[in-house]
């Protein structure tokens, strides 16, 4: 395991021009995986692959069609018929799910407590990793992808493969403000400390493996953690000046 300090980047500078440039990220809930890696795709020109929107997008469809989130094989059956489009753009977001723009809707309360169920079924998951798949080999090659198991499963051969973390008070603290105070603590805690819980049943997502670094939040702001996650990218793919 690799820990890297967080150092300043110059963001017009760009590197691995013209070759494959995935970037793994994967992480605890309320690490800042989806802000942070949306910046660092933008800075470095990347597409960028939202997976947890993903399984979002299916907890939302079952709940929409009153489908048994309990019932295995019928969320498996929903994860591999219904259709899916995102933009891959980090400077937009767009979810639709059968023809219907869901990109506010997936993100409410309601379906952060459904989403563990889309996620540890392993019908389901594996559906969706394949898809995932599919969209990193249809941009090339160059794309941050960001969600749970990323740096295991979905792109173990990616140039850079990181987790990003944050103390649990800090995640807690960000979720919070992310939702714009309209949580409990308690319900913070259900949808930050005991969805981490459910779905690591299921994906490893806290602990590096071998050959993949982990950033700290916990004492960073937005931009020192962008900072030190492309400082990571660079480390990963010897681009770094200084390395």
């Amino acid at each position: 395991m690799n820990t890297a300090q967080a150092t300043p980047e110059n963001p017009e500078e760009p590197f691995r021009v013209g070759k494959p440039l995935v970037v793994a990220v994967d992480g605890p809930s309320g690490s800042g995986k989806s802000s942070v890696s949306k910046a660092v795709a933008k800075r470095l020109g990347l597409a960028f692959l939202d997976t947890g929107a993903m399984y979002r997008s299916v907890a939302w469809h079952c709940l929409n069609g009153r489908i048994d989130l309990q019932n295995a094989a019928a969320v498996e059956a929903a994860a591999r018929t219904l259709a899916m489009e995102q933009t891959l753009d980090p400077e937009t977001e767009l979810f639709r799910v059968n023809g219907i723009n869901v990109t506010d809707a997936i993100r409410t309360p309601e379906i952060s407590a459904a989403v563990s169920a889309v996620a540890t079924n392993l019908g389901a998951r594996a559906e969706l990793v394949r898809r995932q798949r599919a969209i990193i080999a249809e941009h090339h090659r160059r794309i941050v992808v960001e969600g749970r198991d990323i740096t295991t499963v979905v792109a173990p051969d990616a140039e850079a493969r990181l987790i990003l973390t944050a103390s649990e008070e800090a995640r807690l603290r960000r979720r919070g403000l992310q939702l714009g105070g309209t949580q409990s603590a308690a319900q913070l805690t259900e949808q930050v400390l005991a969805r981490d819980a459910k779905d690591a049943t299921v994906a490893d997502f806290q602990r590096a493996a071998d050959g993949v670094f982990t950033v700290d939040s916990s004492d960073l702001d937005f931009a020192q953690t962008v900072d030190a996650v492309i400082a990571v990218v660079r480390r990963a793919v010897h681009a770094d000046p200084a390395a």
